[in-house]
């Protein structure tokens, strides 16, 4: 490997590791029920909060603890499709593979 692309190894690894710090440091929300369940979640999927509109809890808790999954997975597949945006990039401009 030659100096120039060592050098431009080293600046996509700093590119990465700073996409990286901005996917775990970013708050996705997931919602379901047309915002009856809503839930945080940063990019490290660390769960931030949960809210639900108490409304819903006293009809049907099952439902509600469903929308509960539904808005979890949302937020994850936001987190995913982020991640895609992020790091897709860095898979093959160097030449180096």
């Amino acid at each position: 490997m030659n100096q120039q692309q060592m050098m431009r190894l080293r600046k996509m690894q700093k590119q990465m590791m700073e996409a990286q710090e901005k996917l775990e440091s970013t708050i996705f929300t997931g919602t379901a029920g047309g915002g009856v369940v809503s839930v945080e979640v940063k990019g490290t999927h660390e769960v931030i909060s949960v809210k639900i509109d108490p409304e819903a809890a006293k009809d049907d808790i099952e439902m509600v603890q469903d929308m509960v999954v539904i808005a979890l997975n949302d937020a994850r597949k936001k987190i995913d499709a982020e991640s895609q945006k992020l790091m897709g990039g860095f898979g093959g401009g160097m030449g180096l593979f």
